[in-house]
Formats: structure tokens, sequence, C-alpha cells
């Protein structure tokens, strides 16, 4: 067989990434930190820092942490070992044309992700010309540049592949951990006034913290919204790991990225709350006067993450269209820069809604590749797929169902439900497909 199949743009889009092609625990370890430096987290963060005291807070986000590290890890091992990426894998379990429906979610889903980290850098940015005394930065013409530039520079980076995304992430993840901690640290140790002269440092403004009673947050809404700050994210894991050289480095290297990269995210979050009233780092930056340093880690924070979803959305779409990534990459990322603006300030809330039909897919692959096909999968090339594995969908869609009802840590009870039916669905389905072959056999004899 030859090795490059499915090799289309160096990316693998349509086949298992070639063994010259896998990289070590470093590069590895610098895409999957890019990829969880996520101002989302922050946000939630921020959110958890308001309604929680700090030791509830940081129980919070490491029993958060430690569900998304389970199941990506549990994706990452499936990707390292058979080198596909979330979209191939759903062949195995959907069917060929059963994927599509995957794809196009979490395909349309990072679209709109892309598109709003465009905005939430290029509106800042309008800010800070503004600040600075720019008079034409007053200008809706102003901010549409911004976008634009912004847009296509993200674009760019990701229509080149993972080598091009490896590159960012060498340079934007020690530049982001650098000012994130020297802000964190300036903010601990800065006096802030309580009670007129009174001056408490961050610090312990931040661990004797008490939040109001209106405002108090429980423990498992607390996780919910651990989890769910990355949840679909994470399910695109098998994009970016697949090149991991073997099983082991893909699945450290996830988990690390988010016990590490994702707590951080929520840390900076939540002393930015506690301390400056705002939940992102870069917005950190501005009010201790550092501008220009705000700007840096405002872009390289967005970029990393947005270089990440609008890869994984060129595979989607690839996946559907048979088009190479590298131009889906690029009208895909064309469409996010130009509806940038438009998602910002009308698509948040749905994009939140499609979060919760991503952990069920991911919950269906990990399912059939360790419990039904007890990680025995052909090659994407050998494989016979069948067109669509109906099974999958009632399973997906129940999931999906179950997530949206409001109790408990959603993304777990939709993820349950939907490896449940699929199993369940398919053993059913197994034992009828049997019992009427060895009816057949019978009729036969007679």
């Amino acid at each position: 067989m030859d090795k490059n199949a499915g090799h289309v743009s160096g990316d693998f889009e349509q086949g298992a990434v070639n063994a010259e092609s896998r990289k070590g625990f470093l590069s590895m370890m610098m895409v999957m930190l890019g990829f969880t430096f996520f101002s989302a987290s922050m946000w939630a963060g921020g959110t958890l820092g308001k309604g929680m005291d700090f030791t509830g807070f940081l129980w919070a986000v490491m029993a958060g942490n430690l569900i998304l590290g389970a199941y990506c890890g549990a994706l990452a091992f499936i990707a390292a070992r058979t080198g596909n990426s979330i979209h191939i894998l759903c062949r195995y379990s959907f069917g060929k044309k059963g994927s599509y429906l995957p794809s196009f979610l979490l395909g349309i889903t990072q679209v709109g992700w892309f598109g709003v980290g465009v905005a939430m850098f290029s509106i800042p940015v309008q800010k800070w010309l503004q600040s600075m005394g720019y008079e034409w930065a007053y200008s809706t013409a102003a901010l549409w540049y911004i976008t634009l530039v912004a847009g296509l520079l993200m674009t760019s980076t990701a229509y080149f592949g993972i080598k091009s995304l490896t590159i960012l992430s060498y340079v934007a993840v020690p530049a982001i951990i650098i000012l994130g901690l020297y802000s964190t640290v300036r903010a601990l140790t800065t006096g802030f006034p309580e009670g007129g002269e009174t001056l408490r440092s961050g610090w312990e403004v931040m661990t004797t913290f008490k939040p109001a009673p209106d405002a108090l947050i429980g423990a498992s809404a607390a996780i919910a919204i651990s989890v769910g700050s990355f949840i679909s994210g994470g399910s695109c894991t098998p994009d970016f790991v697949r090149f991991s050289k073997n099983a082991k480095i893909a699945v450290v290297t996830t988990v690390i990225a988010f016990f590490l990269g994702n707590s951080l995210m929520f840390f900076f979050g939540a002393v930015g709350t506690m301390t400056y009233q705002v939940n992102d780092i870069s917005e950190v930056l501005f009010k201790q006067g550092l501008l220009l340093w705000a700007i840096i880690a405002l872009g390289l924070n967005i970029w990393t993450t947005n270089d990440n979803a609008i890869y994984t959305s060129g595979l989607g779409f690839s996946n559907i269209t048979g088009i190479p990534k590298r131009f889906t990459v690029l009208f895909n990322g064309i469409l996010g820069t130009l509806a940038a603006l438009w998602l910002y300030n009308n698509f948040c809330g749905y994009l939140n809604i499609l979060n919760v039909f991503l952990p069920p897919v991911g919950a269906v692959v990990i399912a059939d590749y360790f419990l039904r096909r007890r990680m025995r999968y052909l090659s994407p090339e050998e494989e016979k797929f069948c067109q669509v594995n109906w099974v999958a969908i009632v399973a997906w869609a129940v999931g999906s169902v179950v997530a949206f009802q409001d109790y408990g840590i959603k993304a777990i009870n939709g993820m349950v439900a939907a490896a449940v039916t699929y199993l369940v669905l398919g053993a059913f389905r197994e034992h009828f497909q049997d019992t009427r072959r060895i009816r057949e056999i019978l009729e036969n004899r007679k």
C-alpha cells in the first residue's frame, strides 16, 4: 500500500498520518498548549472567581480539567493509534456519509468561534488605537480594516497546515505564559484599597474572597462551567495529536495541556476578576498600563486558538466535499472573517447551544473504538465503510437531547447517554442480524 495514501496537502485529510510525518513530545506539547490557551476559559474562570471562594475555585477547575483530560485523552489515544482525524474516525462509527453530520457540526461551530475570535481581537485593537489619539480609528471602516487584516493573517497560518501551527505555537505559548504570569504576579502583589485607606494585596483579596449569596455557584454547576468551557474544542483533539509519534505522547501532552494550559487560563481569569474586575489577561495588562504587551498577549492568545479552530473546520468540510483542506481552510477563514462582527454581536449564544451537540459525537467514537471494535480499526483505505450507520445517528440524537436537560453536568450526561444508546442499539442490531442469518441458513437446508 502507498504510505502516502490519503495524503493530499501534507495534512492527511483523507487518510491516516504516515510514520514519517509523526512528531515528538515538545512539538505536540506546544501545539496542544496553544490549543488550550483560549479566552473563553478566562471568561469561565472569571465567572467562577465571582461565585466561589478560592478553595472551591481550585477544586472545581481541577475536577473539570480531570474530566476534560479523560475525554480528550481517550480521543487522543485513538487518534495516535490510528493516525486519523476526528472526521475520519467518525466514518468508522457513523459511516462514510453519516460522518458528514458530525463534520458539519464541528466545522460550522469552529468557523463561528473563529469569527468571534477575530472580532475579540479587532474591537480591543480599535479601542487601543483610539486611546493613542488616532482619529481615523473611530470610523467603522477602521474596525473592518483591522478585522480583515487579523482574519486573513490567522487564516494564512492555518492554510499552511500543522507545520505552521507548530511554529506559531513555539512563539505564542512561551510569550503568553510569560506575560500572563508577570501580569498575575503583579496583580497579586499590588495593594488594593478596602474601606478607605486600607490596602490589601491581590493575593489576600483572592484567597479571602467570599461570594455574595446571590452570586454563589455550587460545586456541580462550577464543574459544569469548567467542562463546558472547552468540551466542544476538545472534541477536535484528534485533528492535532494524530501527528504524535505514539499514543503515549498524544495522551500525556493532551492531559498536561488541559491541566496546565486550561487551568492557567482559568486562574488568569479569576485573578483578573477578583482584582481588576476584568476576566481577560490582556484587559488586566491594559489596566496595568502595559498597552502594547496587552495587544501582543491578546493577539497571540486568540491566534493560536483561532488557527486550531479554522484548521479543524477545514478538515471537516474536506471530509464532506473531498476538496483539499488548504482550500476549505481558505474559504472558511474568509467566511469567518467577513462574518466576524456579526457573529460577535449575534451568535455567541447559538455557538454555546451548538456545543451541546458535539460531546456525544466523541462519546460514540470512544464507545465504538474501545468497546464495540475492541481497538481493531483497519486503515481508511482498507476499511469497508457503510454509507450511514443509523445506530450512531440515533445515539448522537439521544445524547444531544439528554445534554439539553438542565441538571447535573450537561456534557457528561450527553456523552454517557450517547455511548450507552450506541452500545445497546448496536447489540440489538447485531443480535437481530445473527438471528436472521441463522434463520436463512436453516431455511436453505430445508
